[in-house]
């Protein structure tokens, strides 16, 4: 029995040599079977037949639950991922929310403060300030605008919370399909409160920062608000800050007029402000416009028709810099604001003086001077100022471009006013006890180790002093001042307005002490108004946005600082200076005018100075590092563009004497006279009121200073430039500068 039970058993086998398919399934030793053959063969084969294959099991419980049970996972474990995130994030927000100042004491810092500069007829000339540009509201700036803000920049401003989730996530899926930054998912709201709060450095703890000052300001302002505040804040290039400094800047209009194209140009702006600034590159500033208007046209602000007449338009073109000689102008204003009111602390209005239609016409004169002659004769600058009777600045250049530079020649740069210095001299003369008849011997005189010379190096003998004045002879100059005193002559300039450090020597009559074209212009206008002191202002009145007054000025009542019949001689005298004098290229038909040449040595500079009854003007020629022309004088090339610019001043008006003349048209470049008697014998004569006695011992007889009845107040000019408003007009200054 033993022995068919040994011959009976069937032992598992472990041999390596016949692989078996279900090798996972074998029996151990104390699993063996224990029974008759037929029983343990019908066991075996049962067994046999009741197996399956595990890995064919598998497969089928696979097919039918594992789809589910991945995605109860997948939800599982977003939902682990989730809370730790929001955890996480929770406690950035906590962390860095923390760092900041507590929200009780947050608030909007103050706009820089903007000065808005208006012309004498309330057109505006120049924004200044760090802006550029007054603040607007959503309602008086161009509807354009803000729609075409939203539209590229934003186009769920009005339904997001501040923070807008599906923007982020389009920016984050635009970024990695692209490979690169190619959209920012910061609302208008978040790039507000970077603007006002924060600084642009990207971190992590700026980002959390921006979030929550967002979430701020949505809490606190309206959604038009917001909108304002940026558009009134943000930064489109060319250090314009705001949406009226951008149109100002770029289309030189205000962003209350700007029109569809325009508005989809400064829209397109904020992506990249300098390099899609259409001054720098208009074709790049084109196609971005083009991409904003197409953004307009799917959020419904403007129809297919509206965008064909936007793109059918011709691009404004953009200045490279600010320009126009308004901008000298301009400046001038800031330079003496601070002396006036202080620091400036709000938005301010001020009321200039400055006529910009005589500052067009005074610009285009020089320019058109320069460029037909300055290359040939090496002359690259020029400058002009010209005042009214009250001082009143209505024109201002003080360069050639100011975009080029911005250095006014006319209020700042101090040069020589060589010849143009000599009605001074002759006035303290005059003043002295001489009059425009009085002779001197015009001949070689030695000055102590100085010998002046005429400019043509010829002498005349004996000339009137009315003579040597429209000759410009220097001898007889030289001369006066020896005999009057430099002393007296100083006085007298500083006296009708010469501010400058001047020398009290004989060389003073040939005008080497140097001065500004403006103080020099101002201190002729006393021989235009009467013998009253013009002091030059720009500035009539400074006032805050809400029309508050902090400064207006007084100079509606000046003092006297000539006698009327020095006046009435001078005026004699420096009108022959353009009727047959050095002053020819100076005349204006139909009007009466006088004024003065001046040329420096070498041909440095070149001066013309003159007047009318209406305006005082001076204008200069030279080079700014002083290199010499070539031999223009004042009564060439400055001569000729203050004709140009008084001609067309006066252009329309009808004309009028100068103070103390005889009232009847300019007199002929060779007026008839008697033999031997000079064309001023009557006029001195009746200034003097003395009739037929000698004038050397009439005017010797007067006082220095003392007056004659001629006139009484400055004589107020005509209008020129800008039209009358027809309001009833109570001080002379409003007189004089229309306001």
């Amino acid at each position: 029995m033993a022995g068919n039970r040994k011959s009976g058993r069937i032992e598992p086998s472990f041999e390596s040599a016949a692989p078996r398919d279900d090798d996972d399934f074998h029996l151990d030793a104390d699993e063996r079977v224990v029974g008759g053959p037929g029983k343990r063969k019908a066991k075996a084969a049962g067994g046999r037949r009741g197996r399956r294959d595990p890995a064919s099991s598998r497969g089928r419980r696979g097919s039918a639950g594992g789809f589910p049970r991945l995605l109860r996972r997948l939800v599982y474990w977003c939902l682990v991922l989730g809370l730790w995130g929001a955890m996480g994030l929770g406690g950035l927000f906590l962390y860095y929310g923390a760092r900041m100042p507590s929200a009780t004491s947050w608030s909007i810092p103050d706009r820089p403060p903007n000065v808005k500069i208006l012309a004498v007829d309330g057109t505006a000339i120049a924004n200044r300030g760090t802006t550029g540009g007054e603040a607007l509201s959503l309602e008086t700036m161009s509807p354009y605008i803000p729609q075409a803000v939203i539209a590229i920049e934003d186009r769920r401003f009005y339904s997001h919370f501040g923070v807008d989730p599906l923007g982020l996530a389009r920016a984050m899926l635009a970024n990695v399909t692209s490979g690169r930054m190619v959209q920012g998912g910061s609302t208008l709201t978040q790039q507000l409160a970077k603007n006002l709060f924060l600084s642009p450095e990207r971190t992590l703890e700026r980002k959390v920062q921006e979030v929550l000052l967002a979430f701020w300001l949505e809490h606190k302002y309206s959604k038009d608000q917001i909108l304002a505040m940026y558009l009134n804040r943000v930064f489109f290039g060319s250090n314009s800050y705001g949406v009226e400094a951008a149109s100002r800047r770029y289309f030189g209009k205000s962003a209350r007029d700007v029109n569809l194209g325009e508005a989809a140009t400064l829209a397109g702006l904020l992506k990249a402000p300098s390099r899609l600034s259409p001054a720098r590159n208009p074709e790049a500033a084109e196609a971005r416009a083009q991409v904003v208007l197409a953004a307009m046209r799917e959020e419904g602000f403007v129809t297919d028709s509206e965008i064909k007449t936007a793109m059918s338009q011709t691009p404004a073109r953009a200045r490279s810099y600010w320009s126009g000689a308004e901008h000298y102008a301009a400046d001038m204003v800031m330079a003496q604001l601070s002396g006036m009111i202080g620091d400036v602390t709000e938005d301010l209005v001020i009321d200039t003086t400055l006529d910009l239609d005589l500052e067009r016409k005074a610009e285009e004169s020089l320019v058109a001077i320069l460029d037909a002659d300055g290359a040939k004769l090496d002359v690259s600058q020029a400058a002009l100022v010209s005042i009214d009777g009250t001082g009143a600045i209505r024109a201002l250049v003080g360069g050639r471009d100011y975009a080029a530079s911005q250095f006014d020649r006319a209020s700042r740069a101090k040069r020589q006013p060589g010849s143009a210095f000599k009605p001074f001299v002759y006035a303290a003369a005059l003043e002295a006890g001489r009059s425009p008849l009085s002779v001197r011997n015009d001949a070689p005189v030695k000055i102590g180790k100085w010998t002046p010379e005429n400019y043509d190096q010829k002498y005349r003998g004996e000339v009137t002093l009315s003579s040597a004045l429209t000759h410009s002879l220097n001898t007889i100059a030289a001369q006066l001042v020896m005999e009057v005193g430099a002393e007296e002559v100083v006085k007298l300039s500083r006296r009708l307005g010469i501010e400058s450090e001047l020398q009290a020597n004989a060389s003073i009559a040939l005008g080497t002490s140097e001065v500004t074209l403006v103080e020099l212009t101002a201190a002729y206008a006393p021989f235009m108004n009467g013998g009253y002191k013009a002091t030059p202002h720009i500035i009539r009145r400074v006032s805050t946005a809400s029309g508050r007054v902090l400064y207006e000025n007084t100079y509606d009542n000046p003092p006297r600082v000539l006698a009327p019949e020095i006046v009435a001689m001078m005026n004699g005298m420096m009108t022959r200076v353009i009727t047959e004098g050095t002053g020819r290229n100076a005349r204006i038909p139909g009007w009466q005018a006088a004024g003065k040449s001046g040329t420096t040595q070498s041909f440095r500079d070149a001066l013309f100075v003159g007047y009318t009854s209406n305006l005082t003007t001076g204008v200069w020629f030279g080079n700014d590092d002083g290199k010499s022309m070539r031999k223009v004088t004042g009564g060439g090339l400055p001569a000729k563009a203050w004709s140009s610019f008084m001609t067309a001043a006066h252009a329309g008006l009808a004309p009028s004497p100068l103070f103390g003349t005889v009232p009847s048209a300019p007199p002929t470049p060779d007026p008839p006279r008697e033999e031997g008697r000079d064309p001023l014998y009557d006029l001195v004569s009746r200034a003097l009121g003395v009739g037929d006695r000698p004038l050397d011992d009439a005017v010797a007889g007067q006082e220095p200073g003392s007056t004659v009845a001629i006139g009484d107040g400055p004589v107020p000019p005509a209008e020129v430039g800008g039209g009358s408003s027809g309001a009833k007009r109570t001080t002379l200054l409003d007189i004089l500068v229309g306001g």
